[in-house]
């Protein structure tokens, strides 16, 4: 197969679709490998780095996507890709669909089938494509977080972990699966008095388990969460509802209950965010204020760490890559149901619920598209 890595052109968007290990793999099992100039110098590899591997490097990003069968990217192609994505194409990487109808009509109107990482799906429920992303944004909020809590950033002065005699900030992190718990781990190793909630008990048996002392479990209810926040310094939002929208947790009105200069980090922007006040900022403009709150919404957290990041996903990416490159999308996807949950739109119909509900738009059985 023809396969192209074009570079990111989201802003501030440092990562690359696959590292020049990746790539090896796939040039030696036979398929054809374009890399976009530059592609990969963000992450720390070089051009010469793929070369080595086996890939073709191409000066411009329109001559990436005309020549590949598969694209594999890191983060959703925006307005200036539309026109380059052909019928037939095949589009492996983050879509994040239930937050962005523009982008969805855009894809539907290629006719390119749409893979999307965020929705893999294994038989335990896990996200392998999303984990390693969630590892780095979860421990990355905090890190954040700690940033815009000091003064000259906007936030009330305080540090995370305080000091003898000084008590430590309080963070609430607002749920429990991937990106929560690496969160709830910076936090608390940073010597913060952690709050984690949830609304499966069973979740919060095993975190309460897991995690530090200085980590406590809530169960997650609008209740609790208000009665939470008078005293909380800094707000994660961790939320998932796989390939559907985030639901708000913190509204509007809520936030009257943080002191001015607390900070909501909202992970769950990419899905629309789990505060009603969020939208999405970027790493060159991260933070805006809302009733004194500073709000901290950037959309590809990891691209700020674009080394560590690229490696991360490409371990997890690679092995669905090959299983792509080697027996084409229908037949990869018939062989691996975990892989069949990554098809969000196949040849101008969407094929995953979630994207469907949110726009009110018929969602087709994947078997009557598969040949």
């Amino acid at each position: 197969m023809i396969i192209g890595v074009p570079k990111e052109i989201k802003n501030n968007e440092n990562r690359v679709g696959l590292t020049p290990g990746g790539v090896a793999e796939l040039v030696k099992r036979g398929h054809s490998l374009f890399i976009q100039h530059t592609a990969g110098e963000n992450s720390g590899f070089a051009d010469a780095a793929y070369e080595k591997a086996g890939a073709k490097i191409l000066p411009t990003i329109e001559d990436v996507y005309a020549q590949a069968e598969m694209i594999v990217k890191v983060k959703e192609p925006i307005a200036y890709e539309y026109p380059l994505i052909r019928k037939g194409q095949l589009l492996f990487t983050y879509f994040h669909f239930a937050s962005d109808e523009t982008l969805t009509k855009a894809m539907l109107k290629s006719g390119a089938t749409c893979l999307a990482y965020e929705t893999v799906e294994l038989t335990d429920r896990s996200l392998p494509l999303l984990v390693p992303m969630s590892e780095v944004a979860g421990r990355m909020s905090i890190q954040e977080g700690a940033r815009f809590l000091e003064k000259p950033q906007g936030g009330k002065g305080i540090l995370l972990g305080g000091v003898p005699g000084v008590k430590p900030a309080k963070v609430l992190v607002l749920g429990g699966g991937i990106v929560g718990y690496n969160s709830a781990i910076m936090a608390a190793g940073l010597g913060a008095d952690v709050i984690i909630a949830d609304i499966s008990l069973p979740r919060l048996r095993y975190l309460s388990e897991v995690l530090p002392a200085n980590v406590k479990t809530l169960y997650s209810s609008t209740h609790n969460i208000e009665q939470e926040l008078p005293d909380t310094d800094l707000v994660i939002g961790a939320v998932l509802i796989p390939g559907a929208k985030a639901p708000h947790l913190i509204t509007r009105d809520m936030l009257k209950l943080l002191r001015k200069g607390s900070v909501l980090v909202d992970v769950a922007i990419d899905q629309g965010g789990c505060f009603e006040t969020s939208h999405p900022t970027t790493h060159a403009e991260p933070v805006y204020e809302v009733d004194g709150i500073v709000h901290y919404c950037v959309a590809n957290i990891p691209g700020a760490v674009p080394q560590t990041s690229t490696l991360a996903l490409t371990n997890a990416t690679l092995p669905y890559a090959i299983k792509l490159a080697g027996l084409g999308w229908e037949k990869a996807c018939k062989a691996d149901p975990a892989l069949a949950l990554g098809l969000n739109i196949v040849d101008g119909k969407v094929v995953f619920p979630a994207v469907a509900e949110a726009f009110d738009l018929p969602c087709h059985p994947m078997d009557e598209l598969m040949h």
